[in-house]
């Protein structure tokens, strides 16, 4: 709603300059930095100055006199150097809260708005995700939320990496470790994927032992390029189950996707042999005949600014054994995206999940998929060097807007704080000096998903239990995993991407700190308010038109307050999917619930008598409610009924 009003007074002061100056200048608006200034300043008589070669103090007067103000303006005053400042009436604007939802004002069409498709997610299909992915597909899931709320068509993909070298050396633990056969590797009981976490860091000391056996890798990889043998069944059976597993933990948080692109398919359906020949054709990529690339197909970079002062800045794209890099193939995917490669997938409903995936073989006549205009691929921030390939692949096709619209959203990593360690049994691997656990994969150190989150749900339940000796059964495993879901993912959201999070149980589920139950417990104590109210046979909701016409005297300064912060979320929400900064949203819903947590204290509802006082608070905590959901929704913080 702000940034409507802050519109319509720009055009006003806008027209103003026109009819008195003559002159075409679109004016700035500022937030005055004490509120006895005002509510919204203008230093346009600052910036006319030199045009007019006047005093600006002297135009701020002459643009002051007269001018038309709508009805939710109290007064204009010309301060300072010549600041044309608005103050509010703070009825009128609290009743135009109650009409407008937060974000409803200024809210683009969908149709002028871009197609993008965020990528994320993307755990290799080997075994049970870790912490760490729940970041990244937190940040996706919380980016997608945020894109559609701003009216972009978006669309979410997961990237399968189901012929990579971590999905091939599983294979090897249970061919040549385990010695079994596919149907036995289906016949395997759930869950799955954590049986095969232990198979994978198994397999690491096994290498160790003899390393002529990493030539069983080497065969299972070129096994799970061309598609065929009994290693690369395997590897698709290994690949689908754990694929519905890691979709089991991401429904616990609320997180879906549109389409799971397999990279299977984009090696059997020619997509990087139609990618490779236009990268030969345009000369991105050159055959080294001498060296150590002698054999490969490398993307000379020496001579790019991006990559300048690398030891080795040259990238391998096929290697001299004729198999495809990571890289090679995500280059090929990215022209897929983009709908510059001239091929398109086969789709495939998995009717268990209810979700699309590419394949060989399936149905031509899917939703259409790809053909965006922007792409967001979420990947932490070790893999910065690699997107920027990506990235250089496009620019030397001559595809120079599309590598503008390829961005690499990327954030640090995820580790546990000793506490947490400890807690999860994992103390062992962690630092006595208070350092966080960092978590390897292959060397089977860190904590699985869904043994965070089964923690996370019964710290959840114990501590509901204590607040609610009533509850029992359903309805306290429902609350404990929605409680558990907010603050899993408010924990993930509101650092910055820059920092290196360690995750801490305690710090995580506070009711009282920066956590994802303290807002919960926020909007559920407003709904009491309300509730008891309606007990109390007292309005409880007040409606726009009588709060248009309250005393000013109803709205004390830090009413106000939290009524222009809520005024806020649009303009935050528009930054945060233009700077992809999401902890700018957690920020803001912990400074409402900050807020009216301390008006709680302040102002009671229920004893006031004065009506209009009763009033004003109860649309106060109305305006909240509907600012702190509808960022909730964005940070797809479930709200509990009660806590």
């Amino acid at each position: 709603m702000l940034t409507a009003l802050k519109q319509e007074l720009s055009d006003l002061v806008e027209r103003r300059i026109r009819e008195l100056f003559g002159i075409d200048h679109t004016p700035q608006v500022e937030v005055p930095p004490r509120r006895e200034l005002g509510d919204l300043a203008f230093p346009a008589a600052l910036h006319l100055a030199r045009t007019l070669k006047r005093n600006p103090r002297q135009i701020g007067e002459e643009l002051a006199e007269g001018l038309p103000t709508p009805a939710w303006v109290r007064e204009v005053q010309v301060q300072g150097a010549g600041f044309l400042n608005f103050f509010f009436d703070r009825s009128a604007f609290a009743s135009r809260m109650l009409e407008a939802a937060p974000t409803a004002a200024g809210a683009p069409e969908a149709e002028d708005r871009p197609k993008v498709i965020v990528e994320h997610t993307n755990i290799n299909p080997n075994k049970a995700a870790h912490i760490g992915h729940l970041r990244n597909a937190v940040l996706g899931d919380v980016l997608a939320r945020v894109l559609r709320s701003l009216g972009y068509p978006v669309e979410i993909q997961n990237y399968i990496d189901d012929t990579g070298v971590q999905l091939a050396d599983v294979v090897v633990g249970f061919s040549d470790i385990r010695g079994m056969s596919l149907k036995q590797v289906e016949d395997l009981e759930e869950p799955f994927d954590f049986y095969c976490w232990d198979l994978y860091s198994e397999v690491a000391g096994w290498y160790e032992q003899d390393p002529e056996r990493l030539e069983l890798r080497r065969d299972t990889l070129r096994q799970l390029e061309h598609g065929a043998g009994e290693r690369a069944e395997i590897a698709r059976l290994v690949s689908q189950r754990v694929v519905g597993r890691h979709l089991g933990t991401m429904k616990r948080l609320g997180i879906h996707y549109d389409l799971l692109t397999h990279e299977s398919a984009i090696l059997s359906l020619d997509f990087f042999s139609k990618a490779f020949e236009l990268l030969k054709e345009s000369g991105a990529i050159l055959k080294e005949t001498e060296g150590k690339n002698a054999g490969c197909w490398v993307m000379p970079l020496a001579e790019s600014e991006e990559f300048e002062g690398l030891e080795d800045p040259d990238k391998v794209i096929v290697r001299s054994d004729g198999t495809v890099t990571y890289v090679g193939k995500d280059i090929a995917y990215q022209l897929w995206k983009f709908g510059l490669l001239g091929l398109d997938f086969r789709y495939r409903l998995w009717e268990r999940e209810n979700i699309w995936q590419t394949v060989t073989d399936g149905s031509p006549e899917p939703p259409e998929f790809g053909r965006a205009q922007r792409v967001i691929n979420v990947i932490d921030a070790r893999q910065s060097y690699l997107q920027k390939i990506v990235k250089a692949g496009l620019e030397r096709l001559g595809f120079t807007e599309q590598a503008d619209h390829s961005i690499h959203f990327a954030y640090e990593m995820v580790s546990l704080s000793t506490g947490a360690a400890r807690q999860l049994g994992v103390l062992d691997e962690a630092s006595e000096t208070g350092a966080g656990l960092e978590m390897s994969g292959r060397k089977g150190i860190g904590v699985k998903a869904d043994d965070l989150l089964d923690q996370l749900e019964a710290k959840s339940r114990g501590e509901i239990s204590q607040r609610n000796r009533d509850l029992g059964g359903e309805e306290l495993d429902r609350l404990s995993r929605q409680i558990a879901t907010a603050a899993l993912r408010f924990f993930m959201t509101k650092a910055t991407t820059t920092r290196v999070i360690a995750f801490d149980f305690d710090e995580a589920l506070s009711f009282e700190g920066e956590s994802g139950p303290y807002l919960l417990y926020s909007l559920v104590r407003a709904r009491n308010i309300r509730r008891r109210l309606e007990e109390a046979g007292l309005a409880n909701e007040a409606a726009a038109e009588s709060v248009a016409s309250l005393p000013a005297d109803c709205w004390p300064d830090d009413l106000w307050d939290l009524m222009l912060t809520v005024a806020q979320i649009p303009e935050r929400v528009a930054t945060a999917g233009s700077t992809l900064e999401l902890s700018l949203l957690a920020r803001l819903a912990l400074d409402l619930a900050q807020q009216f947590n301390a008006f709680y204290h302040r102002h009671p509802i229920l004893q006031e008598e004065d009506e209009s006082l009763r009033t004003a608070r109860l649309a106060t905590t109305q305006v909240f409610s509907a600012g702190l959901i509808e960022l909730t929704d964005l940070l797809g913080l479930p709200v509990p009924d009660r806590m």
